[in-house]
């Protein structure tokens, strides 16, 4: 079983299989997974270099998705914890993680990144990747073992900074293989990633390519957006690893436009529920597509997932648990729940996450000790089972708000505006202080009439007063839809009022963006 081994030895047992084939792509660069290997290696020369020894941190931050890889892998050789930072991470928070991770050392390919670090008192490495496959010398074997840790994963909170999430190789590589079983990337396959790998679902893409022997290719922020059939159709992807923007952009382009993406065959999504408007829409324009949602969070990687288009039979359903793994729904008296019955999801199983990098009270929040048992993962997130064991997502517990005393999940009302025709998109931002749920849309029907179509999915007292229209909605470093930026660039435009104090113009607006 590759979940008892470190993450190296994975790769380097592909390397022996498929030696010359290609593993790693980003923009004109392409890497045969045997030059993978050895960039790995020579990662792993330049850490020892600069005093990197097992158990120490090492922070990469680098818009080259081969440097990335090459440093992660060559982390892993060493015994060493990898903590990929998203690129365009600076300030504040890039302060906070170099002094939460207390790193040995920081690689990036960026000269500013390079001197934020150096300011705060973090050696720190610029590294352009030149040197690849010209590693000299052997690496003494470190010993690693599948329960050492592996590396921590940044996710933000609702209020606090961002928390580290510690996994094991073995946690790590358990994943990897669970998640394949169930999509099955085959070796001809080219996954085409706009993800970043310092997102979870983004950086198991180069487990699951290697498992597999898979081409992964990274994508840049100019080949996504307007730009996004084009690089599928250039590429030849075959897979398209999916958040919602992702996917409602491609079914956009898709309609409007005679772009095609003939080889795509599998269309993954995870981060947040998918539009069935938009999945009719893939379909209907790429007949050969097959789609494949899933449920997961940061701590246990992936959850559930659904078999390939079942979600035509069971609408809304996000799969099954993971094989060897398991979930339960659990009430407020910590209960196991009946089929039907909508609680708390748990999650057991070997991919659980080790815990949060120094917080050990938040850790043993979410992982509870029950007599007998191992820690199970109180997840925070709301759903409940049908008959057959196929899981239903609710509500995410910072998506869960009261409006005029009625607690309403933002899912729930963001799918039933997503129900109406000429809704593309919908992401509501829960209330605060004075002012009601304000639900955003990306359509060009009015809003009052969004507002009473609603009446048709959920019942009224669930309906936000106020509807307002947008040309897109921002999204975050990983291509979720963002609340946050969303109220802000809301109370920016004067279309619904600061919680501190401001006026709003009306109850339905209509602004560009």
């Amino acid at each position: 079983m590759t979940s008892t081994m470190a993450i190296h030895q994975l790769l380097d047992t592909s390397a022996r299989r498929f030696s010359d084939a290609p593993a790693l792509s980003w923009k004109e660069q392409t890497l045969s997974y045997a030059k993978l290997a050895q960039a790995s290696l020579c990662a792993a020369h330049l850490l020892r270099s600069s005093g990197v020894r097992r158990g120490d941190r090492v922070l990469v931050s680098a818009a080259d998705g081969c440097v990335t890889a090459a440093v992660v892998y060559g982390a892993s050789r060493l015994g060493a914890i990898f903590i990929v930072v998203h690129a365009d991470v600076r300030g504040a928070q890039l302060r906070h993680v170099i002094s939460d991770t207390d790193a040995a050392v920081l690689i990036t390919d960026d000269k500013t990144t390079e001197q934020e670090a150096l300011s705060s008192g973090m050696p720190c490495l610029r590294y352009d990747g030149r040197g690849f496959g010209h590693a000299s010398g052997e690496l003494a074997d470190e010993n690693v073992l599948g329960t050492d840790p592996a590396c921590f994963i940044y996710t933000s909170g609702s209020t606090a900074l961002p928390k580290a999430v510690v996994s094991t190789h073995q946690q790590v590589l358990f994943a990897a293989e669970a998640i394949q079983s169930c999509l099955g990337y085959r070796a001809d396959d080219i996954v085409y990633c706009p993800l970043p790998l310092s997102f979870s679902y983004g950086l198991h893409q180069l487990f699951l390519a290697v498992l597999s022997g898979a081409h992964l290719y990274l994508a840049c922020a100019d080949e996504v957006g307007l730009a996004l059939a084009e690089s599928l159709r250039r590429t030849g992807a075959t897979i398209l690893t999916g958040v919602p923007s992702v996917c409602d952009a491609l079914a956009m382009l898709l309609s409007r436009t005679s772009a095609r993406v003939p080889r795509l065959r599998l269309l993954t999504n995870a981060g947040a529920v998918l539009s069935p408007r938009t999945m009719a829409t893939l379909r209907s324009q790429l007949p050969g597509l097959h789609i494949q949602v899933m449920y997961g969070l940061t701590e246990c990687k992936r959850a559930t997932i659904m078999p390939p288009d079942g979600d035509l039979e069971r609408p809304g359903s996000c799969g099954l648990p993971l094989p060897g793994t398991e979930i339960l729904i659990i009430g407020e008296t910590g209960d196991p729940l009946q089929a039907g019955q909508t609680g708390q999801i748990v999650v057991r199983g070997p991919h659980v996450m080790s815990g949060y990098w120094r917080q050990p009270e938040l850790t043993a929040l979410r992982l509870p000790r029950r007599e007998g048992l191992f820690p199970e993962l109180h997840t925070g997130d709301y759903g409940r089972f049908d008959k057959d064991g196929y899981l239903y997502f609710t509500g995410r517990r910072d998506d869960l708000y009261k409006d005029r005393g009625v607690r309403v999940s933002c899912t729930e009302v963001e799918a039933a505006a997503q129900q109406i025709d000429g809704v593309s998109t919908a992401v509501v931002v829960p209330p605060q202080g004075r002012r009601g749920a304000v639900l955003a849309v990306v359509s060009d029907l009015p809003a009052k009439e969004i507002l009473y179509r609603m009446r048709e999915q959920i019942e009224v007292f669930k309906i936000p007063r106020q509807c307002v229209s947008l040309a897109e909605i921002p999204t975050n470093g990983n291509g979720k839809y963002d609340r946050r930026q969303l109220a802000d660039l809301l109370v920016r435009a004067g279309l619904i009022p600061d919680p501190e104090g401001g006026s709003v113009s009306g109850q339905t607006n209509r602004a560009r963006s």
